[in-house]
């Protein structure tokens, strides 16, 4: 009588003992892995990427359009109506997309940039065309030809509100809460602007503010001439940035935007530069400036502010990055809470934003 095959032999093969298979309570340790990073890091798009890339347009006059359309936009189809800005990077035009007669803002930046470069701003534009928030400035394409980067923005038919005061607190509050909630949404998917000022923050005919200019300039940065209007971007820096020895090396960009963020607010209100005007931002010693910032008390609201405002500035331009408040904090601040919110159908949206002589 043949004896029965045991029960791990496998058909066609002698017959063998049983072996167990594992070990009881056998575990292999894991290696150690930041929780906030990708277990896979995405690699970065190929030198042959595709040169143009868009969403959903911006309507004609500076309404939205659906959020729904994914139409991709030929650089061809866009017209050039006016120039709207220019710098010695490059130039901003208003242009229109002819088939659909959608108005956009390009940015044009000039010069030769690495292939590095290029694939880098590449990947971030990908990451910053999925920010959707009422108050950041939608980037809709890019755009690579022939030695020049082409940028496709959300128009905004106000302009920056650069060179502007707003003496008055309630318009001002609404001002700062919506730049807060555009600062607090970047902050909360890890996108640091690092360039806040009034030239980047943008109004329209519905008297919505918007943060420009984040991310890609950052990137560009390194392959342009550090001292390009160093004046200008200095001049909101906070001090630990300018100095890092002043927090033991440590800087951290959402404290950085938050002082870039008070230093502008208080500017509106002044009308003027809060370091002073020999100090300001043309035509001013970089040098001064920069230790006026790093080593001077910060600026104050003036006794003539109410002690809310007073307090608000003095949450955000603290010299110790730790004792800034968040975005998210500052949104609740009394300054921000108690001031009525105006409606977008109210008067022409720079009516109480006056020009500074």
């Amino acid at each position: 009588m043949k004896p029965n095959p045991l029960p791990n032999a496998r058909p066609g093969q002698p017959d063998q003992p049983a072996r167990p298979r594992r070990r009881p309570g056998l575990t292999l340790p894991l290696p150690p892995r930041d929780p906030t990073s990708l277990a896979v890091p995405l690699p970065l798009p190929p030198p042959s990427a595709p040169a143009s890339f868009s969403s959903s347009p911006a309507a004609p006059g500076g309404a939205q359009p659906p959020t729904a359309s994914t139409q991709t936009l030929a650089l061809a189809d866009l017209e050039r109506v006016r120039r709207i800005g220019s710098g010695s990077g490059g130039t901003v035009w208003m242009v229109r997309h002819r088939p659909t007669g959608w108005i956009y803002a390009l940015k044009v930046i000039y010069g030769t940039h690495e292939d590095a470069v290029r694939r880098q701003i590449c990947r971030e534009i990908e990451i910053l065309r999925t920010a959707d928030n009422p108050h950041v400035v939608r980037c809709h394409g890019f755009y690579d030809r022939a030695g020049e980067i082409h940028i496709l923005l959300e128009y905004m038919d106000g302009g920056s509100l650069d060179g502007r005061r707003i003496a008055s607190e309630p318009v001002l509050a609404d001002v700062a809460r919506q730049v807060l909630a555009g600062l607090a949404y970047l902050h909360r998917r890890r996108i640091v602007h690092r360039d806040i000022k009034p030239s980047n923050l943008l109004i329209n005919a519905a008297r919505q503010v918007k943060i420009a200019d984040f991310g890609v300039s950052r990137i560009l940065a390194q392959t342009m001439d550090p001292c390009n209007s160093s004046v200008g971007t200095i001049a909101y820096m906070s001090p630990e940035r300018i100095n890092t020895d002043l927090n033991k090396g440590v800087y951290s960009g959402y404290s950085g935007d938050v002082w870039s963020f008070g230093l502008s607010m208080l500017e509106f209100y002044l009308g003027r530069f809060p370091f002073g005007e020999q100090l300001g931002r043309q035509g001013g010693d970089w040098a001064s400036l920069m230790c006026a910032i790093c080593y001077s008390n910060p600026p104050e609201a003036p006794p003539t502010a109410s002690p809310e405002f007073r307090s608000f500035i003095a949450c955000c331009l603290q010299k110790e990055p730790h004792r800034r408040h968040t975005s998210s904090q500052l949104l609740r601040h009394p300054f921000i809470t108690r001031a009525q919110v105006i409606a977008p159908a109210a008067p022409a949206p720079l009516n109480n934003c006056v020009p500074l002589t």
